[in-house]
């Protein structure tokens, strides 16, 4: 069996689709994949990510993870995607870093790629599904393969049961996150290994 290569892209306002990402990367290379852990871009201006502390102190915090390209994209046998809510999809960092894809899109470079997705919003019915369902459309374009967590394992019950992927309300992941998000990225690595043979 072939080490799959996994990219996980995301992008964290205020850290925790951060927190998320770090947990699925360990969960990844754990699970014995090749991993690169990806912020996409800010593309707020940064006067306006100064003026918020919070938003500041997560910027800070990221800013020596490296900044997702295509060549990522590209790389990966499978890729984990996290971005919060915003209005019941994606973010629009996110969104702007997708829509750059178009190239390998055309090159047929993300078909069969294995894909999931994550999310957090403000309220546990805040857009989360929507969200996942938005990136699921998306992926469906590419002719990517979804692999979703579904109810595969128990703490699918304890987690709040979203079968699309792991969702969450900001702030710390508690121990129930952590394991959820690590079976969501050991899902996704031994699918991507069957996939990449």
């Amino acid at each position: 069996m072939n080490t799959p290569r996994i990219a996980i892209i995301y992008y964290s306002t205020y850290g925790t689709n951060y927190g998320v990402a770090k947990a699925a990367a360990k969960a990844a290379e754990d699970a014995g994949a090749e991993v690169r852990l990806r912020r996409v871009h800010e593309t707020a201006p940064a006067d306006v990510v100064a003026g918020q502390d919070a938003w500041k102190a997560a910027a800070d915090a990221q800013s020596d993870i490296p900044v997702a390209t295509l060549d990522d994209v590209d790389w990966a046998d499978g890729l984990f995607f996290s971005s919060p809510t915003r209005f019941g999809t994606v973010t629009s960092q996110m969104r702007a870093f997708i829509d750059t894809l178009g190239p390998l899109w055309m090159e047929g470079k993300l078909v069969d790629k294995a894909v999931t997705a994550t999310t957090s919003s403000q309220n546990p019915n805040g857009g989360a599904e929507s969200t996942l369902l938005g990136f699921y459309t998306t992926f469906m374009h590419w002719g990517a393969i979804i692999i979703p967590p579904g109810y595969t394992d128990g703490v699918k019950f304890e987690d709040g049961g979203n079968p699309y992927g792991f969702s969450t309300q900001p702030g710390e992941l508690d121990d129930i996150g952590e394991r959820s998000v690590a079976h969501q990225a050991k899902r996704l690595v031994q699918m991507s290994a069957k996939l990449a043979d």
